[in-house]
C-alpha cells in the first residue's frame, strides 16, 4: 500500500479479532515508531509492548476512553521523557505505528491523552515518564469501508498564501 493510500483509508478500529499479530508485524510497528523523526533527534519516547491478556485487561480498565484495549491482542504504551517537544514527537511516532499497522491489515486507535498515571505503576514505568497514550492493535472484527471518511471540504480548511484565499 502506498503511503497516501494508507492515510486516505485508515480508520479507527475499536473491535478486534482474537487472532494474534505475527511477531514480524509487531516488530515492524515498533520499528516504525523508533525510526520516526524527532526534534533535535531527542527521541523522548519509550514504547512498552503489551501482549499479556491479563495486563491488556487491566490497561482497558485504566483507559477510560478505551476499554476496548482489553480485547486487543496487542497494545503499545507510549511514554515520554520531559521535553518541550515530547508530545509532538511521540504523536508523530504513534501515527507512524498506526499507518504501518494499517498497511499490514492491522487496525488501531489512539486511547488516552489524560489520566493514565496508574499505567506507570502497572507496568513498572518510572514516575518521571509521562504516559501519552495506549495504542491497541488488532485485526478488525468487521471489514472496514476503507476511505469512507466524513471530512470538511478541502476548501473550508486549506488556504493558499493567506487566510481566506482558497487552496482548491
Amino acid at each position: 500500500m502506498e503511503v497516501f493510500d494508507a492515510v486516505r483509508t485508515v480508520l479507527a478500529v475499536r473491535q478486534f479479532q482474537e487472532k494474534p499479530i505475527p511477531e514480524a508485524i509487531v516488530h515492524q510497528i515498533v520499528e516504525a515508531a523508533h525510526l520516526t523523526g524527532s526534534s533535535t533527534n531527542g527521541q523522548p519516547w519509550h514504547f512498552i509492548v503489551v501482549q499479556d491478556k491479563e495486563t491488556l485487561r487491566q490497561l482497558g480498565a485504566l483507559a477510560r476512553t478505551g476499554p476496548y484495549v482489553a480485547h486487543a491482542p496487542l497494545a503499545i504504551v507510549v511514554g515520554m521523557e520531559h521535553s518541550p517537544y515530547a508530545v509532538s514527537d511521540a504523536s508523530r511516532a504513534i501515527q507512524s505505528m498506526i499507518l504501518t499497522a494499517w498497511t499490514a491489515g492491522v487496525g488501531s486507535n489512539w486511547v488516552g491523552f489524560d489520566n493514565l498515571k496508574q499505567v506507570n505503576s502497572l507496568l513498572g514505568i518510572p514516575a518521571e515518564i509521562e504516559i501519552l497514550a495506549v495504542v491497541p492493535f488488532g485485526y478488525p472484527v468487521r471489514p472496514s469501508s476503507k476511505g469512507r471518511k466524513k471530512r470538511k471540504p478541502l476548501g473550508q480548511i486549506a488556504h493558499r498564501e493567506r487566510w481566506g484565499q482558497p487552496f482548491a
